[in-house]
């Protein structure tokens, strides 16, 4: 498995409307792949290969695969008197995760390291009361520990903060932040260099497109426009799920299992899959003996949604890697899993015609 190019990508900084660093990435990692690279204006990163197979190479159907490069994090949106910087975030947080954070604030000016709390007294002046409240996204800030006037100068409003924490290569999981949804522009980009390197010469009859999308964190932005653009006849929202095979979560409301292969995403509040689509998928999965699972999502939703309803609509499915604890900076994914899911993808798409 390519785990450095996955390290790379998610510990690159990149929030909704500022995945320029995460695109520069990936353009210089599908160097090759792909026969057109384009950037569009809201700034998702369009890559297209062209028919090689079947009807003379051309004529077979439109595939766009959506990646979203973004990641959950905040714009500076004050800075006070004292030097403490006050955000806003951009994609939801659940805020019991953001105590004692470390954190990136990326400035024209560098970037800068510092360190996240909400206010209030802490554990040894506090009242039970106190310290049984949750605080708000708003009760939280910065401390970047320098002086006011130095904050001043180098930080300003609509600054990007992110959280500041190590991928973990560990012997049979990855730990991170971003795999939501680094993960699936790694996938995409694994999957295509693995049909490009395939006996077949890389032979496809469908016109085969991945757009490495923005803004999905805040609304499926970027998928719509990118969606509109190509006029695709199937969509692929690629994207991680929900694996809560963890203490505290019933059985049956787990989403997925990690370590059970890729996940066949049927239905969450954004889409239901084409059925049609979904047979082809898990029949080739079977044939290929690809570990896979079934899964819906009762809550959530990924950018295949922006492609089924773009344009005149397209048949579109949803396959994912189930991780826990999505949207922290402790997310974790199964390695089998992983290459599960880039393995379904690669033998998939050349069947398409």
């Amino acid at each position: 498995m390519n785990i450095d190019l996955l390290r790379r990508l998610c510990e690159t900084p990149g929030i909704p409307g500022r995945e320029d660093r995460v695109r520069a990435v990936i353009a210089e990692e599908i160097e090759g792949l792909f026969d057109e690279v384009t950037t569009d204006a809201m700034g998702s990163l369009i890559a297209t290969r062209r028919p090689t197979g079947g009807r003379k190479g051309r004529g077979g159907q439109k595939v766009l695969l959506a990646a979203h490069m973004d990641e959950i994090g905040f714009f500076v949106r004050d800075i006070d008197s004292k030097g403490f910087l006050w955000l806003n975030p951009a994609g939801g947080f659940d805020t019991r995760n953001l105590f004692s954070r470390r954190v990136r604030v990326c400035t024209a000016k560098g970037d800068f390291l510092g360190v996240m709390n909400p206010g209030g007294k802490p554990i040894h002046i506090s009242s039970p009361e106190e310290r049984n409240k949750v605080p708000g996204v708003e009760e939280f800030f910065i401390d970047l520990g320098m002086p006011a006037a130095e904050v001043a100068r180098k930080v300003q409003i609509g600054d990007m903060v992110v959280m500041e924490e190590p991928f973990l290569d560990l012997p049979d999981k990855i730990a991170s932040k971003a795999i939501d949804n680094r993960f699936a522009c790694w996938c995409a980009i694994e999957a295509i260099r693995k049909i490009s390197k395939a006996r077949a010469r890389g032979k496809h009859a469908a016109e085969i497109t991945v757009a490495f999308t923005v803004q999905e964190e805040v609304g499926l932005r970027g998928a719509q426009t990118a969606a509109n653009a190509v006029g695709a006849d199937i969509g692929v929202g690629l994207d991680v799920t929900l694996a809560c095979d963890t203490p505290g979560v019933p059985d049956h409301q787990r989403v997925s299992r990690q370590g059970e292969g890729a996940a066949v995403l049927i239905q969450d509040s954004s889409m239901i899959a084409d059925a049609g689509l979904i047979d082809d998928v898990c029949g080739i999965a079977r044939r290929h003996r690809i570990p896979h699972q079934r899964a819906i999502l009762p809550r959530g939703g990924q950018d295949g949604a922006a492609i089924q309803r773009s344009g005149r609509g397209a048949r579109c499915i949803a396959i994912c890697a189930g991780t826990r604890y999505i949207h922290t900076v402790t997310e974790t994914a199964d390695k089998k899993d992983l290459q599960a899911t880039v393995d379904l993808l690669a033998a998939w798409l050349p069947t398409i015609s």
